[in-house]
């Protein structure tokens, strides 16, 4: 997940992120932008964005239930 401290969407994101990823038993890691002034150009405003293996699921608001059906996928989209 790419966030920025004080973004109160990342906030709400962290928990639906942590949540269902905990259920799904898989690790995730949050990236703070304004550490990489090349993350701030890409993704500026658009934070909290969420990637699954590398695919954009998401930007803003976080569907869960997105997020949970491509957590249950293997590499290529084909369920595991």
């Amino acid at each position: 997940m790419y966030s920025r401290a004080g973004c109160h969407l990342c906030d709400d994101a962290r928990g639906v992120v942590a949540a269902v990823c905990a259920d799904a038993g898989e690790a995730w890691r949050e990236v703070d932008i304004d550490a990489d002034p090349g993350l701030v150009e890409r993704y500026g405003d658009y934070v909290p964005v969420v990637e699954v293996d590398g695919v954009q699921q998401g930007f803003w608001r976080v569907d869960a239930a997105r997020l949970a059906r491509r957590l249950d996928r293997g590499p290529g989209g084909k369920r595991t």
